[in-house]
């Protein structure tokens, strides 16, 4: 019995839909959402995920202010650009994509953003919220993923979630998402012993491990009917692909997401989602 796949597209269309009509919403009190994206180096990875967060903000009205800077900067000069966005009114929400140069540290400058324009969720101050239940403007990639088992109806509630990554993007504040959904999570990583057995007892398996020749996420690791979200992306034979084969995945869960075309394009709707957000939040503490 093959089990249902998951269209990542198709969902974060539909956050997208709802963005938009925030904006035209924010925009009728003389507010406009905008993004300002940093992006340090010439990458060119990174420099199509910018592109591609850009293109999407345009698409649902969000404007967007873009900072290239070269490979040489500095923290101090990173700092005062930092400290300057959170200055400006204009701006609403601030993206310093990531990796980062090594002479620039990646926790000093996201610890710098004001969590009012935190739209990565990445702030201890923001972080700290998650853990007590309280955060407003959450990591977009775990956000997505509860939206992706949202609008297909999977309850988590009371399930067993095993969760392959424990990193401050994903795992972690994946974590704090699905105990706010009142579900049973296992975090696990590269000391985990016996990391098959305990998928197998999982009813969710997420799984970012993201390097093929480490791991890969096989049918015999999951349980009849369990569902498997895909978070990874690596290269595998000059193709994207995530940490299982989804065709052989899908023959055994009830529910499976792909790469690409799964929890990839919620990453992007979520950012959105937090900029009008942040840009909300902007007009409740009297700022433009």
């Amino acid at each position: 019995m093959t089990g249902i796949r998951i269209d990542g597209i198709l969902v974060a269309g539909t956050v997208k839909e709802r963005v938009k009509m925030a904006v035209d919403e924010i925009k009728k009190h003389g507010i406009q959402p905008c993004l300002a994206t940093v992006l340090v180096g010439d990458n060119p990875a990174s420099a199509t995920y910018v592109r591609n967060k850009q293109k999407a903000c345009a698409d649902v009205g969000i404007l967007t202010k873009d900072h290239k800077l070269p490979d040489t900067l500095t923290q101090s000069e990173m700092n005062v650009l930092v400290d300057s966005l959170n200055k400006d009114h204009e701006v609403h929400g601030i993206l310093v994509q990531l990796p980062l140069p090594k002479q620039i540290d990646e926790f000093e400058t996201t610890s710098r953003i004001s969590p009012l324009k935190d739209v990565d969720g990445l702030t201890p101050h923001n972080v700290g919220l998650l853990s007590m239940k309280k955060a407003v403007l959450k990591a977009c990639t775990p956000s997505g993923i509860i939206e992706l088992l949202d609008h297909y109806n999977i309850d988590i509630e009371g399930k067993n979630v095993v969760v392959i990554n424990r990193s401050n993007l994903l795992g972690k504040p994946l974590y704090h998402l699905l105990l706010e959904r009142n579900a049973t999570v296992t975090t696990c990583h590269s000391k985990t012993k016996d990391l098959a057995g305990i998928c197998r007892q999982a009813d969710v398996v997420i799984t970012g491990v993201g390097d093929r020749t480490r791991f890969t996420l096989t049918p015999d690791m999951i349980k009849d009917g369990a569902v498997v979200i895909d978070v990874a992306t690596a290269r595998l034979d000059g193709k994207l692909v995530g940490d299982c084969d989804f065709e052989k995945i899908i023959q055994k869960a009830s529910f499976a997401s792909p790469v690409p075309g799964g929890v990839g394009p919620m990453t992007i709707a979520m950012l959105l989602k937090n900029t009008v957000t942040a840009a909300s939040l902007s007009a409740s503490f009297g700022g433009k």
